[in-house]
């Protein structure tokens, strides 16, 4: 089978990994698009693949079948339609956007042009959370009443240009709610359902030369489940566990352990599912082969642009809630 051709738009640290994971995989060939000549060579010289500068001119041609955009959020909605409608398949970095003004107007490119799209939420591509997400929805253990999930991590070590980029501001898509614990409410709502509504606190304390919040506690209600995520950026372990607790039993997953176990008899011992602990690439390649499958007509496992919106509303309550000294925002009351 020929390889697709895929054109990665934005090459930065992300947009590196997804270029070098869809080569990985060996079922496609990336193209680098960027206005910056130094990543460009970068992205020639360490992967041999050509390079572009202007985005618009490189979607319009016709010669790409496949879209990673991983500019900064602001831009994501506008540059996914302007893909799609140019006949593109689209994997759009997260998050979806900074506001939800234009939403509408991505599903309805997306369902008038036929094309697929998909939102890189990258823990749907990750084997052991979809098996304890299985586990969940068999209801073994009954009904979810409460989740948590505690995490933190030295994000200055791990992301030391963090100040230079998107990070910094809001308006694209930075600070610790919008690119960090996205993620997770993100995969807890595909768990238990849409979150309604949430009280959030955050605040700056540790990181240096941005003052975006790096701190992060919310109090969710996801229909009848209490949710509470707790999220810091300067700790030193790197470490993220949620737990979902029924009446009977809980379930533990462990992001940094890659496992998940389950506990339902009092004093008793967790029974753990492990597996080997993988390199981040290998997570990039998996979401970069759901997509290929994705293409080739398979079911897909990845984040859908409505699930998208939804944690885009999330995020957005999350921030209108901190504004507010701390009230309770609903979702369904995002309007921009």
């Amino acid at each position: 089978m020929a390889k697709r051709s895929v054109l990665i738009i934005g090459c930065g640290s992300i947009g590196e990994r997804h270029l070098r994971c869809f080569q990985q995989t060996g079922r496609a060939e990336p193209t680098a698009c960027d206005v910056n000549p130094a990543l460009l060579q970068k992205m020639a010289e360490t992967y041999k693949v050509p390079t572009l500068t202007d985005w618009e001119k490189a979607v319009d041609s016709g010669k790409f079948e496949l879209v990673v955009i991983c500019a900064p959020a602001q831009f994501h909605i506008p540059m996914s339609i302007r893909a799609l409608r140019a006949g593109c398949h689209v994997l759009c970095e997260k998050p979806l956007a900074v506001t939800v003004k234009g939403v509408e107007d991505l599903i309805r490119a997306r369902n008038e042009t036929g094309k697929q799209i998909a939102i890189a939420y990258t823990l749907h591509s990750m084997p052991f959370l979809a098996q304890a997400r299985d586990f969940i929805r068999q209801g073994t253990l009954g009904p979810i009443l409460q989740a948590t999930s505690l995490a933190g991590q030295a994000f200055h070590l791990f992301r030391p240009a963090y100040a230079k980029v998107y990070y910094r501001s809001h308006s694209s898509g930075g600070g610790a709610i919008q690119d960090a614990l996205t993620h997770t409410a993100n995969w807890v709502e595909s768990v238990v359902g849409p979150a309604d509504s949430l009280i959030c606190d955050c605040a700056h304390l540790s990181l240096a030369d941005v003052d975006v919040e790096d701190t992060v506690h919310i109090a969710a209600r996801h229909g009848k489940v209490m949710v509470s995520y707790a999220l810091n950026q300067f700790q030193m372990p790197n470490e993220s566990t949620i737990m979902f607790n029924t009446a009977v039993g809980s379930v533990k997953i462990e992001l940094h352990n890659q496992r998940w176990g389950v506990l339902n008899k009092f004093g008793g011992e967790w029974e753990w599912h492990e597996a080997p602990v993988a390199h981040r690439d290998n997570h990039y390649i998996a979401q970069a082969n759901a997509f290929l499958d994705q293409l080739d007509g398979k079911p897909s496992s990845l984040c859908s642009v409505e699930a998208a919106a939804q944690t885009l509303r999330f995020n957005l309550a999350a921030l209108a809630s901190a504004k507010a000294n701390g009230s309770r925002i609903f979702c369904r009351d995002i309007h921009e």
